[in-house]
């Protein structure tokens, strides 16, 4: 598009875009751009077509070649958000993150050098953006390449049948980039941010993107079922003696920063309570996910979350976590969780945990609904999917159901440890051949069952004190031991708590008087 055919309000915002990024670094007019203007020009010019190409308001910058990549990255998500992209569109892509990131890498200062000057700014909620559709169009290339290789597998061993002509042309453009978003370099970029990000003498946006690039790695190692490395790839979130950063005029630490964003919030609960429950660290599984949804529940109800953009999918992660809660809060029966969420979690899933005391499937289904779209990185052999005898099942299935197929294993077992724990709250000392008729078992199968549920309910949870290490606790909520052929339990101890009874009180009195203020009082 020549330069004289896009508006003037589409040269004006490249103009100040550019500016606010790259000149004065003013926090406040970058938003007023990319969280306002952006979507106004958007709306009123491109709202299902494409923004002018970089190479055509490249003056408008002075041909920043850093910029243009930003805006190159920014005006292709926005195609990518009102058009289904194609093979080509996908490559496009990888290949405009990779200059992106190499750019903004390349721009960063030498570690132990000296502080360069300040050249680059860029909002908080516009790094994370920049990372979050990073890894979503990876996500989604994965399973593009999952679904194109079993479309040309079905009709391999039909003679009468050929693959469309828009498969065979996807076979053919994934086969000459077989490169193109390869796990191991998506890897390496987001490793890179976080490194060069801590470096001592990087400006305020190279540590935006280290803290956002972490969010999005922990959601990477979650989808791949690298549960370990998912919550690893936090610590530096949370690293006690981390520095604090300039966030506009506040000083915020790397926790508050991520709290500012509340997607990249969402993300980070979200996946890191996967995890934690992957993991049979169920506690800290409910922590995570009880604490951002009791934040969500107050955000419906004030109409906060309503403003942010996206808001739309809230809903669906909020019931996805409630789902993941249920699951937590009927392995583990410790009160756990605001007593707000935790009848959110009976009404809406009292049908499935009853299935499962009934000895029915419902861990399963639970799980199916409330899990990630776990991927499978590795790249097919194309050319067996045009032959004869060519599996027809997707291969990238295949770790979805190993994910799920883990998951039920140790749900397996502890239905089975959750019938001797609802046995062995009856009573305070009982015979182990007692206790094992009780579960249908023999005296030397049910054995070594007192040993695994004590195993089982063993973990590592987060310690509350700042700067503690993790240290090793239980979820259960009684304790046993073995001795002269009995059982003997001892409940624990219940911590009396009234602060929910008066928060309760004081925000049903909140209720009534705003309903009294609402009365028409006139005669």
């Amino acid at each position: 598009m020549a330069d004289n055919l896009f508006p003037d309000s589409v040269k004006d915002f490249v103009f100040d875009l550019h500016d606010a990024s790259r000149r004065s670094l003013v926090p406040s007019e970058q938003q007023a751009l990319y969280a306002g203007s952006f979507r106004d020009v958007t709306a009123k010019y491109f709202p299902t077509s494409s923004w002018p190409a970089p190479e055509a308001i490249a003056s408008e910058c002075s041909n920043d070649e850093l910029f243009l990549a930003l805006y190159n990255e920014l005006t292709l998500r926005h195609l990518q958000s009102v058009k289904r992209p194609n093979v080509r569109d996908r490559i496009d892509g990888w290949h405009a993150y990779r200059k992106l990131f190499d750019l903004i890498l390349s721009e960063a200062p030498q570690d132990g050098g000296e502080k360069g000057r300040d050249q680059l700014y860029l909002l908080p909620e516009w790094c994370f953006d920049i990372l979050h559709e990073f890894l979503y169009q990876f996500q989604g290339f994965c399973q593009f390449r999952t679904t194109t290789y079993s479309a040309a597998a079905k009709t391999a061993d039909d003679p009468e049948k050929s693959p469309a002509s828009h498969i065979l042309d996807s076979i053919e453009v994934l086969k000459e980039n077989r490169d193109a978003w390869a796990v191991e370099t998506v890897l390496f970029y987001l490793h890179r941010l976080v490194s060069v990000g801590l470096q001592k003498n990087v400006n305020v946006t190279y540590r935006y993107l280290a803290y956002f690039a972490s969010v999005t790695l922990s959601r990477l190692e979650c989808l791949l079922g690298d549960y370990k490395a998912s919550i690893s790839a936090l610590n530096v979130i949370y690293e006690t003696d981390a520095e604090t950063l300039a966030v506009g005029e506040e000083m915020k630490s790397p926790e508050e920063l991520v709290n500012g964003v509340f997607p990249a919030r969402l993300s980070l609960a979200y996946h890191a309570g996967v995890s934690f429950l992957m993991l049979r660290r169920y506690k800290d599984a409910a922590r995570m996910l009880g604490g951002i949804c009791l934040f969500m529940q107050r955000g419906f109800k004030t109409g906060l979350l309503r403003k942010i953009p996206g808001s739309d999918q809230f809903n669906k992660l909020f019931d996805r976590m409630i789902a993941l809660l249920a699951i937590v809060v009927h392995i583990c029966p410790m009160p756990l969780l605001d007593d707000s969420i935790a009848s959110v979690v009976r009404e809406k899933h009292a049908g499935n945990l009853s299935k499962i005391e009934t000895g029915e499937e419902g861990y399963e289904e639970l799980f199916v609904f409330a899990c990630p779209k776990f991927i499978n990185p590795a790249v097919p052999n194309y050319d067996e999917a045009l032959k004869a005898g060519a599996l027809t099942m997707p291969y990238g299935q295949d770790t979805y159901k190993l994910q799920v197929h883990h998951f039920m294993n140790e749900m397996t077992a502890q239905q089975t440890l959750r019938k001797m724990r609802s046995y062995m709250c009856l009573y305070t000392s009982i015979d182990v051949e007692k206790l094992a008729s009780f579960n249908d078992m023999k005296v030397e199968e049910f054995e070594p069952w007192l040993v695994c549920f004590k195993h089982k309910m063993q973990q590592i949870e987060q310690s509350n004190d700042a700067g503690a290490q993790d240290k090793i606790g239980t979820a259960m909520d009684i304790h046993y031991y073995v001795a002269a052929n009995s059982v003997h339990v001892d409940e624990a101890e219940k911590t009396r708590r009234f602060e929910n009874f008066f928060m309760k009180q004081i925000a049903n009195n909140d209720d009534i008087l705003k309903q009294i203020e609402k009365l028409n009082v006139n005669v």
